[in-house]
């Protein structure tokens, strides 16, 4: 019986504190997939990143939920390369990462913060507000009031983005199994829940995130899913930075700032940043 040191990082927090829990495994050559996804499964965070060499990049790293491996994970990437640079195994610079989506951009800036490119957008299936907002415990009219379109998009996971009103993204009543089912219908990850804020606010949008179909009832920093909005954003309007709230319905609250790189009128590269703290160490017993 082997012990492995899982740290546990706060993904895009705010001055050290709320944000999303990841937990990272390094040097995780060694470990099979069924001891990984035991591990990720006793730490019980929304994911656990494993990171191993790479002949393709600097290096391999493989993500899983409590219940399945996913093929990318936005806030353990950026747990994974601020822990890195935390422990001085990394200098500020950039970094490839090999995963499942691709061998994917990291960015490390001078104090720590983490910039990390994710997959071009690929667009799936628009939905009709009568459809999605059973599922979301509202009217279907507050969905339609947006004027804005329920499309699933992927920049690694595929996720749908939902939109609704200011003011109505704290009030949901989520169906966590009515939303497990449509997603294992579709193959989605899960749904985005989104408002638009004021201008005068510091939060371009405020989000919630729910993937119950992969053991996560509700995530206060979802990466990839920003990826994919900050896309979403752009075709709407033309956006090229934004920055994004999430986790305050979890008393989490956490800041994503995305970054789109236009050439010649072609979206040619999608960033997801913030910043990291170091929240504990936990010990598990490997089997």
């Amino acid at each position: 019986m082997a012990q492995v040191e899982v740290y546990l990082i706060r993904a895009f927090s705010i001055a050290g504190q709320g944000g999303n829990l990841a937990g990272v495994v390094l040097n995780a050559d060694s470990l099979t997939e069924p001891q990984r996804q035991f591990i990720a499964q006793q730490v019980g965070v929304s994911e656990t990143a494993f990171v191993s060499k790479s002949d393709k990049a600097d290096f391999q790293v493989s993500f899983y939920t409590p219940t399945v491996e996913v093929d990318f994970c936005g806030h353990a990437t950026l747990s994974t390369f601020w822990l890195l640079h935390h422990f001085q195994s990394i200098a500020a610079g950039k970094y490839r990462q090999e995963t499942k989506a691709g061998v994917l951009d990291v960015d490390v800036a001078l104090n720590g913060d983490i910039l990390m490119s994710q997959s071009l957008p690929t667009w799936f299936d628009e939905f009709s507000a009568q459809e999605i907002a059973p599922l979301l415990g509202i009217a279907p009219s507050l969905i339609l009031q947006t004027g804005l379109p329920i499309q699933a998009i992927s920049t690694g996971l595929i996720d749908l983005m939902v939109p609704v009103p200011y003011g109505v993204l704290d009030c949901l009543e989520v169906d966590h199994e009515a939303i497990t089912r449509f997603c294992q219908q579709h193959q989605y990850v899960g749904f985005h829940v989104f408002e638009m804020n004021p201008q005068e606010s510091a939060y371009t949008a405020s989000c919630r995130n729910f993937a119950p179909a992969v053991g996560i009832p509700e995530e206060s920093a979802t990466g990839s899913s920003s990826g994919a909005l900050a896309c979403y954003l752009n075709r709407r309007f033309g956006y090229q930075q934004a920055i994004f709230e999430q986790g305050r319905a979890m008393e989490m609250s956490s800041r994503l700032v995305t970054q789109l790189t236009i050439d010649k009128e072609e979206l040619t590269q999608v960033q997801v940043g913030g910043e990291g703290a170091f929240y504990k160490k936990v010990v598990i017993e490997e089997l």
